[in-house]
């Protein structure tokens, strides 16, 4: 069976998901964006929080919406209109990951039972911003299993009028020997990036066997070929699969080497001027992402 409990800290609401066994749990904070801060299966920490970084500047397990990446300068025009967001990213004057990474999400659903359980959180924009003024609905529910965690993602277009968009997810995986790892996805294409990250253009690619991380400082964003990306640690190994009909992939290792950040996306960095990815949402019209990940644990020697 698995139980639901709502916590409160300082004033930050969360939610628990966890089976009675506690082999699979799963942490949400609702004022930051209604992110995934801490999943573990069988006493395997797979995203783990850390309280020595700050959720501002790494984004751990947001949700990336209106866009994912980097829009540069801030700058994009649609239907002949110009339009700037805020530029957020430190050090560079790019607009970073979107706008609903901070806002705070509401409970309106949960559903218990005895081989799953599943929350839905809504944030609803009232406010028109100066870069997107459009209003909107997000709608995230986890729905956490023995051996996986489902994300699944749905956009209202709550406006009078359409506007441009593209999605993504932010997690960070942790492992225990990030040198000893391997990332495995189909892709052809990879994007290039000027000194400001932003897309500049496109080269081939063809990994022909595991990408071993190993001591590389990665910052990479891919084109893929398929749904599909797996990544392998020496405790265990995962299955990140997605139901959209465009997929890219963006992988990044902060300095510390512990984890890696693994973001699925629909679009790639600076798609509202590129339209790599970008779509259209129409008035009242929705669009849902679906993004699985699946856990195996890796057999060991004493066991």
């Amino acid at each position: 069976m698995f139980k639901i409990n709502t916590i409160v800290k300082k004033e930050h609401s969360f939610l628990e998901m966890k089976n009675t066994k506690e082999t699979a749990k799963a942490r949400i904070s609702l004022d930051e964006g209604g992110r995934l801060m801490d999943l573990q299966f069988d006493g395997i920490s797979i995203i783990k929080e850390q309280p020595s970084l700050i959720y501002e500047d790494t984004y751990a397990s947001s949700i990336l919406f209106p866009f994912a990446n980097r829009i540069k300068n801030g700058l994009y025009t649609f239907k002949g209109k110009e339009y700037k967001f805020n530029c957020n990213e430190n050090g560079r004057n790019n607009a970073l990951h979107g706008l609903v990474f901070n806002k705070k999400f509401e409970l309106i659903k949960h559903e218990l039972n005895t081989n799953y359980c599943s929350v839905t959180l809504s944030y609803q924009e009232k406010k028109k911003s100066i870069g997107f003024p459009f209003y909107y609905k997000i709608y995230v529910t986890y729905t956490l299993k023995e051996k996986s965690i489902g994300v699944s993602i749905k956009i209202k277009n709550s406006d009078s009028s359409s506007f441009p968009f593209t999605l993504g997810w932010h997690p960070y995986f942790e492992s225990s020997n990030l040198y000893s790892s391997f990332l495995n996805f189909d892709s052809s294409e990879k994007i290039a990036f000027d000194e400001n990250l932003i897309t500049t253009g496109f080269t081939k690619f063809n990994l022909e066997n595991s990408l071993q991380i190993r001591d590389i400082q990665l910052d990479d964003s891919y084109v893929l070929n398929s749904n599909l990306i797996e990544f392998t640690t020496p405790l265990y190994s995962l299955k990140l699969d997605s139901d959209t009909k465009e997929n890219f992939l963006q992988i990044y290792t902060p300095e510390n080497r512990k984890k890696i950040a693994i973001e699925p996306m629909t679009g790639i960095c600076d798609s509202f001027n590129n339209k790599k990815g970008l779509q259209i949402l129409h008035a009242n019209e929705e669009f849902t992402a679906n993004w699985n990940v699946t856990f195996s644990k890796k057999a060991q020697l004493n066991e």
